[in-house]
């Protein structure tokens, strides 16, 4: 009995210290596990940096100068909009600036493009420590007036292994506005028609009150003369013969042979 229990004993502990060490080796094996999936969550990281569309040796910033601000931007429809792009180098390595886009995408879905505008090449060299300034101008179409749009500025640029880099410099929702003008096309050639239809009723009016005055004045002319004809003229009619006199209206006729003695009378007298 006591060559048994001492057996016994021995087993059951020889047991327990197996089971004991299965148990250990198992934990450590879920630990193990449990440290292993960090590091395979890493990885995804990494090749998301491969993924990056920009160079951590480059920056950029973007400054609108018509219409002048960056944030809550209103840009007037069927008008010319200008910004400048600033870059710098913060690299050793040189850096080539390719070329600068805009276009116009729809608020809801910035994949889908409703107006692309033309792209500018510049082929700017930049070396390190430098920077470089490139403009860009546009103009958003009349149908996008009174809307909210999106905007998107996308600046190319490659670096001295001529790796291709793409910086959305500008990516927001601006709005469409319509342009007021302070004198529009309309208004100005109805206020030409106004003023010519004035100064021509003005001319009209002149030239008949100046030929009213000249009929007037052709009148009174007229008139001065024919009553002039019939004052004394200043003749002096004492040395002519009364028998030859005749006031004009007078109804006194005479014969020829009345006028014969009338001048042979005259002939005896003088």
């Amino acid at each position: 009995m006591k060559l048994f229990s001492v057996k016994g004993v021995l087993v059951l502990f020889f047991v327990s210290q197996c089971l004991f060490g299965r148990m250990t080796m198992g934990e450590e094996d879920e630990v193990d596990e449990e440290e292993g999936n960090p590091e395979e969550a890493e990885v995804p990281v990494e090749e998301n940096n491969k993924d990056k569309t920009t160079s951590s040796d480059a920056d950029t910033m973007i400054l609108f100068t018509k219409p002048v601000g960056s944030s809550n931007l209103e840009l007037p429809a069927g008008q010319v909009a200008e910004f400048l792009v600033g870059f710098t180098n913060k690299g050793d390595q040189d850096m080539v600036v390719d070329s600068l886009e805009a276009s116009l995408r729809y608020p809801m879905d910035f994949t889908y493009h409703i107006q692309n505008f033309s792209a500018i090449t510049f082929s700017k060299v930049v070396k390190g420590k430098q920077q470089a300034t490139v403009a860009y101008s546009f103009a958003p179409a009349d149908a996008f007036a009174g809307r909210p749009i999106g905007l998107v500025i996308n600046l190319q640029y490659r670096d001295a292994m001529g790796n291709m880099f793409i910086d959305p410099v500008f990516n927001e929702t601006v709005q469409i506005v319509e342009f007021d003008e302070g004198l529009d096309t309309e208004t100005f050639f109805m206020y030409v028609t106004i003023s010519g239809t004035c100064v021509l009723l003005l001319f009209l009016l002149f030239n008949y009150l100046s030929g009213g005055s000249k009929k007037k004045a052709g009148s009174s002319k007229r008139s001065a003369v024919e009553t002039g004809s019939g004052k004394d003229d200043d003749v002096d009619y004492e040395w002519i013969p009364k028998s030859s006199l005749r006031t004009p209206g007078s109804g006194n006729k005479t014969s020829p042979r009345q006028r014969r003695g009338n001048r042979s009378a005259g002939s005896d007298t003088d």
